[in-house]
Parts: structure tokens; sequence; C-alpha cells
């Protein structure tokens, strides 16, 4: 890890995988320094060329030839630590992006829609396919259209590591990027674990503001072990994934119509809808406003990691097109 990001040359490294972390395509050098200059770093083409060349021997980032440099998730994750006391709020931001950046037209089934991603090592990919597949069919994810990827592809802003599968799910945040295009404003409050009963929604167990962390909640969950996906999805009783919204009161027709759209195109996500100023599985909403539950994407990762597989998951990881997207069953 760079220890504190202390000297001038590691300073120029962190906020080189700053840089290409906002971007959603690889970048080149002259690229990098037109963008470094809005954090008041003045570098050349030949010195960005120079800290590159250190951050692809760490392996924070890859070559994609004449198109630039890539982030990897070594990359990501040492921005992460080296950023986390001045990024409190970042998954928020984060968020907004993503749904800024979401252009999928639910009714014409075209655009770019927010994904998750997940890494499986080659030999137990089959074996945690299987597993996924329960919570699939119970239904309890964003969607059952996945992307797959192998070594050296790329899914969002991840390039697929040597040994491993690629496994993307499609983020909750994409209906908050439908819902931002239809014109209401949908506000993320937290990440939490949901405990159901009797396969219906019953209080949020744990939460994480969004506005307080620098993490995504999903991932402090599946790793801290705090989720029983499985057993939920093959009794109807366990703890889940899920994330809290809320919407404006005047605005729940236009989202029940949309929702509706979106469960046609092969998006739900969305597991309680609730009525004004009433609270939703326990949590209090705002005045005039209304709550809304949506489903981990990481779900049926979740599921996986809770039978021993390990899995190097990457929360919001970038976008991707529909037309990209398959159905789980045909694997």
């Amino acid at each position: 890890m760079v220890q504190g990001a202390s000297s001038d040359t590691e300073k120029k490294i962190i906020s080189i995988l700053r840089v290409l972390s906002e971007s959603f395509e690889p970048l080149g050098s002259i690229a990098i320094a037109r963008e470094l200059e809005h954090y008041g770093i003045f570098l050349g083409e030949r010195a960005v060329r120079y800290h590159l060349r250190i951050t692809d021997e760490r392996g924070f980032t890859q070559s994609m030839g004449r198109d630039g440099r890539i982030i990897t998730p070594k990359g990501l994750e040492e921005l992460r630590m080296a950023l986390a006391p001045e990024q409190v709020g970042f998954v928020l931001e984060k968020l907004e992006v993503l749904a800024f950046h979401t252009t999928f037209d639910p009714k014409k089934r075209t655009g770019k829609v927010a994904i998750n991603t997940s890494l499986f090592d080659k030999d137990i990919f089959k074996r945690a396919l299987a597993l996924m597949s329960e919570v699939f069919k119970a239904g309890l994810c964003v969607s059952d259209l996945i992307a797959v990827a192998s070594e050296g592809e790329k899914l969002g802003d991840v390039v697929i590591p040597s040994g491993k599968v690629g496994f993307a799910t499609v983020c909750s945040v994409t209906i908050n990027g439908v819902l931002l295009k239809t014109g209401v404003p949908i506000e993320s409050r937290f990440g939490g674990v949901l405990e159901i009963r009797n396969s219906k929604p019953r209080r949020f167990v744990a939460i994480i503001n969004y506005s307080g962390t620098s993490l995504d909640p999903s991932e402090q969950y599946i790793r801290a072990k705090m989720t029983n996906v499985g057993d939920a999805a093959r009794t109807g009783n366990g703890m889940i994934l899920a994330n809290f919204r809320e919407i404006p009161a005047p605005s729940r027709p236009i989202v029940e119509e949309t929702v509706a759209t979106l469960n046609e195109a092969g998006i739900g996500g969305v597991y309680v809808l609730g009525n004004t100023s009433e609270p939703v599985c326990q949590i209090a909403v705002g005045l005039n406003r209304v709550g809304l539950v949506l489903l981990g994407g990481f779900n049926p990762v979740a599921a996986a990691v809770e039978t021993g597989i390990e899995v190097d998951n990457i929360g919001e990881s970038g976008m991707i097109d529909f037309e990209q997207l398959q159905s789980f069953w045909k694997l």
C-alpha cells in the first residue's frame, strides 16, 4: 500500500489512479495529463508515462494498447485505501454518477445499465453457478440477466485477471438511473441486511448510510458473513442484501408504471414500494415521501460465499450495454 501517499511521486500516482477510476474508457497519457489539471497537478505527457510505468509494475493499471490504460481491481483497492480518510460519502457520489450515466430504455430495451462484477476462480465457477441458481430461481436478485467474461476481457471498468472468470450482475442503481430519466428524483439512503420471514420482508437488521462510507455496504456485509441468502432462497427465511431509497410522494404513480416496464424488460429489483410517509421495513420515511426497498445485486454471489467459495467483488463496477446481457439460465 502507498503509505499515506506521502511523497510527491506517490501523490501523483494516486491522482492518476483517481483519474482512471472516474473514466468509463481507457485513457492515454495526454488525456490523463489534461484531467490531472483538475486536481491541481500539472504533468507533461512524458511525466505521466513515467508514472504509468510504475503503476503497471505494481499491478495498479493495465495497458489496453493504443486505447490507453485502465485501472485494475488491485489499483481500485489501493486507491480506496489511500483516499479513505477523505472519501466519506464516496459510494453515494459513485451511485449518483452511475445513475446519471445509465441510458437504459426499458421500452426499447437498449442502452447502458450499471453492473456489479464478481471474480471467481475458474475451477469453482460451475459449482458457484449451481449455488447461485437457487437465488435467481427465488427472485432475490435485481435481474436474472448477467454477463460472463474470461481472463483478459472486460466487464464495466474491470479487466478479468488471469485464472479468473468475471460474473456481472445488474446493479440496483440502474433503477435509480431509469427513474432519473423519467424525472423522478430518487434519494439513496443506505445499504443494509434485510430479514425476511415466510418469503416476506420484515425488518432491516443492519444498515450503512451511503453518505458516511467510502466502501460499498454489500461488499462489507458479504465479507463479514452477515447474510444467509441461500437459506432465504430455499426456505423463505433468512438475511439478504437490500438497499433503501426514497422518492417524493407525488411521483409514486410514475414509479409504479416505470417498475412495471422494467419488469417486462427483465429487470426487477423493487422488493417493496411503500405508501406516503409510512415506515417501510421498520424504517421511518420523511413527510410526503415514499420508501422503496431494492434487492441487492450481489445476493446470488453472497449465497456462493456463504458456502466457503472465495470471491472478489467490485460493487458498482461500471456500465455495460443491455445487449451484452444474457439470461442466467442459458449458462
